[in-house]
């Protein structure tokens, strides 16, 4: 999978090995269908004991592998109808930064505020991970803070170079999330990041530490930042909701959603990024619950660093990074890419014409 460049490994009972490779599934050559005596003595070989005898209680299991000191890997252990299966993630050692990923400008600029809220949202797979280590790296190179991850398993190493850098890992050094977080303001934490804030507790336990003069970077699986705020705001009871988008109001600083695009020349992906920019118009519509109008907030907010995901998509198609099949399968408005996609596919229908 690596010399392939792959991002995840994919075994399961009964099938043959698989890989992803810039977003396609493809079985591993010359590779036999895997048997259950073959897939529990590779599975079990790399588990911890305490996590492979939760695997085979439960049907899950989460935790990080690392391959000598170059090679480091997300694993996750579930059961599925045919027996055992794993996907195997891949995680960089050497931790991208900001410029390398070629992120806009306003990614730096988040780095650099002392407290508040921050979201990284998207799909799985969408490179939220990368993103945030990314950022998380940018703080620990410039500034001398005291920073606390708090994941579940522990994916990027951070090395301390300017910060101090704490990582823990839910199941391993805290119980949960919420029980993290809720230590971690007796901390002296200058800089939180909670990998998941899939709960009512966890979301709560956020925004008060953001409220508390703490930067904290947050993770959600949504796709725009207007369904981001709706999902922590649902999360609550309805008498709660003014309440959490009144707090919400006042200590969110930026929402990045971002979605990863296959390149035009298929030499791997893009990131297309939709950022929401706290600002007056902004922080009213969310305590109003005026969500609706973020969007176009968000389109005439260039000045404050807002774009939408199909301006970032847009740009994307108009430096021929990728191809308007790829806009148009990743947008929210559909239409607005739809002619340009028939144009493609009609002058790509034409040329294999010419060519046969």
């Amino acid at each position: 999978m690596k010399e392939a460049g792959g991002s995840d490994m994919l075994l399961l009972e009964g099938q043959p090995p698989k890989y992803r490779q810039h977003g396609h599934v493809t079985p591993i050559p010359n590779e036999p269908l895997l048997t259950h005596d073959t897939i529990t003595a590779y599975l079990k070989e790399i588990c911890p004991a305490h996590h492979w005898d939760k695997y085979v209680k439960t049907g899950d299991a989460d935790f990080a592998y690392a391959m000598g000191a170059t090679d480091r890997f997300r694993a996750n252990y579930y059961k599925q109808v045919h027996g055992f299966a794993a996907v195997f993630r891949i995680i960089p050692v050497k931790i991208l930064t900001l410029e390398q990923l070629g992120v806009p400008a306003k990614l730096y600029e988040f780095t650099k505020i002392r407290s508040g809220l921050l979201l990284v949202t998207g799909p799985t797979g969408s490179g939220k991970s990368t993103t945030l280590a990314a950022m998380i790296n940018e703080i620990n190179e410039k500034y001398a803070r005291h920073i606390l991850t708090i994941e579940e398993p522990i994916e990027f190493v951070h090395p301390p170079k300017k910060s101090i850098i704490t990582q823990r890992e839910v199941g391993e050094h805290t119980k949960s999330f919420a029980s993290a977080l809720r230590a971690a303001t007796r901390e002296d934490c200058d800089v939180i990041l909670v990998g998941e804030m899939r709960d009512l507790e966890t979301i709560a336990l956020a925004v008060s530490a953001s409220e508390m003069g703490v930067l904290v970077f947050g993770t959600l699986h949504t796709n725009s930042a207007a369904k981001t705020i709706d999902r922590i705001v649902n999360v609550f009871p309805p008498g709660q909701q003014p309440q959490i988008r009144t707090m919400l109001s006042g200590s969110l600083r930026g929402v990045v959603s971002q979605t990863l695009c296959r390149k035009a020349d298929g030499k791997g992906r893009v990131a297309a990024q939709e950022i929401l920019v706290s600002n007056t118009a902004s922080a009213a519509a969310i305590r109003e619950g005026k969500i609706a109008k973020l969007n176009s907030i968000m389109t005439s907010g260039g000045l404050d660093g807002m774009v939408t995901m199909d301006d970032a998509l847009n740009k994307h198609l108009e430096a021929k990074l990728i191809t308007a099949k790829e806009a148009y399968m990743k947008s929210i408005d559909k239409n607005r890419f739809a002619e340009a996609m028939k144009a493609e596919e009609a002058a790509a229908g034409g040329a294999a014409k010419a060519a046969h």
